[in-house]
């Protein structure tokens, strides 16, 4: 019986020392869950980089299987029209500059002129 507590005691610190490797050691748990996280935004990542190669590949097949895709890009990137077409550009008026109605201001306005 006198192993008995020498035995207990290994057991403990072997207890103690595999408690200690799994929350503080290579590969512990805070690990395991920051690692999970950065797999979790790799994929959000690969998932929006997929949604892109998708529409690109859509785009490129569009491209290449009919005219009017090739017509529009033109027109739209390239300001390209058919022959006979009119090309009418409209033009946003520019706003004009505030006008004040305090006099003060107009007399600075004025000075500011005047100055050489």
């Amino acid at each position: 019986m006198r192993k008995a507590p020498w035995l207990l005691l290994v057991l403990v610190l072997l207890l103690g020392w595999l408690q200690y490797k799994f929350w503080f050691g290579v590969g512990s748990s805070g690990q395991v869950v920051a690692l999970e996280q950065q797999v979790a935004a790799q994929k959000r990542e690969n998932a929006g980089l997929q949604e892109r190669n998708d529409a690109l590949a859509a785009e490129v097949e569009d491209l290449k299987s009919g005219e009017s895709a090739v017509e529009e890009r033109a027109r739209s990137e390239l300001g390209m029209i058919k022959p006979g077409e009119t090309f009418y550009r409209v033009v946003e008026p520019v706003p004009a500059a505030p006008v004040s109605d305090d006099p003060a201001s107009a007399d600075a306005d004025a000075d500011e002129e005047a100055a050489p």
